[in-house]
């Protein structure tokens, strides 16, 4: 496999005595399209968030690179489920939003970043544009517009189809596999659509009473004969409602 880009080792994660992640381990190759799948309340977007810097797990270890003590959140954007755009700001406000912020570029060099990026995205014309003037498609590329400005390393994106209809969701995929081979970025994509996911990852993760259940190539998730693939494979969604709690090294559940 090709060497990690982002390792995540025994990550724990619990609001008082409600434990959403107990002990997750995940490896995400460089240049890969990771996708994270899981049934809804999983703590994918917990895990999602202690990467992102926006929570802080109670243990374990985030390597970037193979270290530990570097700080990847400035190598990494993030995708927030609803586009997080700010509507009072136009299109190109929008991007270059995070260049004021981090960066020291010149007002011209802003500018000149900008417009690459909402060229690269199709959405040069619509620079003067509001978001609630935009598509719902068009807002998605105008959130990823503003993610890609800074050259991350690494995206994670946080449900990008939640509630997409089937055509809508491919869309996005699709659109996610176009522009990680277009920009060179890796990507962790958090979602509960196996189909779509299954046709753009490069390897698939299933996240289960806050560890990873499965690991694995496409492929090797339809083959294999885990009952808890199997109920994603089939489309079955009928899960066993258990909360993991954390006991020193064990995980315990308990039936509601």
């Amino acid at each position: 496999m090709i060497a990690p880009l982002l390792s995540v080792i025994g990550l724990q994660k619990q609001f008082e005595q409600h434990a959403v992640l107990c002990g997750v381990d995940l490896v995400v190759p460089r240049g890969s399209i990771v996708c994270l799948l899981g049934r809804s309340g999983a703590g994918k977007s917990v895990l999602l968030k202690c990467l992102a810097g926006l929570l802080k797990p109670d243990a374990g270890e985030i390597r970037f690179e193979g270290q530990t003590g570097k700080d990847f959140r400035k190598q990494c954007g993030y995708l927030f489920q609803a586009n997080a755009l700010f509507d009072s700001l136009t299109a190109f406000e929008n991007v270059a939003l995070p260049l004021e912020q981090t960066t020291r570029l010149p007002v011209s060099g802003i500018k000149e970043a900008v417009m690459s990026a909402l060229k690269n995205l199709g959405l040069e014309k619509f620079a003067d544009y509001f978001p609630a003037q935009l598509s719902g498609g068009m807002q998605k590329r105008l959130a990823l517009a503003r993610v890609l400005v800074t050259r991350p390393a690494m995206v994670l994106f946080d449900e990008p189809t939640a509630g997409l209809d089937p055509l809508a969701s491919n869309a996005v995929f699709s659109m996610i596999k176009e522009y990680r081979e277009q920009f060179d970025f890796t990507a962790l994509v958090v979602t509960h659509d196996v189909a779509p996911a299954l046709a753009a990852g490069n390897r698939l993760a299933l996240l289960e009473k806050g560890r990873i259940q499965f690991e694995g190539t496409p492929a090797e998730f339809v083959a294999s004969d885990d009952s808890v693939v199997r109920s994603f494979v089939n489309g079955n969604r009928e899960w066993t409602r258990k909360e993991p709690r954390l006991d020193g090294n064990k995980t315990q559940t308990n039936r509601r």
